[in-house]
């Protein structure tokens, strides 16, 4: 089923996953299925705001161009209550995990479960100016 959207002359499209598509990622031994609920498209300019039960917040903005995958790493998403990561796996894939703080001894142990580990913490103005030049 699909629906579209308006609010205000913008419009996004939702269509919901139903049932949900299923499969498994990460490392084979300790595979983790992940549910697809639903697929949002937007037009550029629009965005989407994925929330916490704790508050957490993220915001996905399409631009012409493509997309701003999250507010700025060093201020309004710590604001938000999330630190970025640039995590890498075993078999040379690089991935951005944002990490609500209240969470980190569980983020650690999915490292640990995974195979991963923190190449660089993405929220610090310090290692960011670092990566700049």
């Amino acid at each position: 089923m699909s629906s579209g959207i308006m609010y205000n002359g913008l419009s996004m499209k939702l269509t919901p996953t139903n049932p949900p598509r299923r499969f498994q990622v990460g490392n084979p031994e300790r595979p983790i299925t992940l549910s697809e609920c639903a697929r949002i498209t937007l037009a550029p300019d629009e965005l989407i705001t994925l929330t916490t039960p704790a508050g957490a917040e993220v915001d996905i903005t399409r631009k012409a161009w493509g997309f701003y995958g999250t507010p700025s790493l060093n201020d309004r998403l710590p604001r938000f209550g999330l630190r970025a990561a640039l995590v890498r796996d075993d078999g040379q894939k690089y991935f951005i995990h944002l990490v609500e703080r209240a969470m980190q001894a569980d983020f650690e142990t999915y490292l640990k479960q995974q195979g991963y580990r923190v190449v660089l913490w993405l929220d610090d103005t310090e290692a960011l100016k670092k990566l700049a030049g």
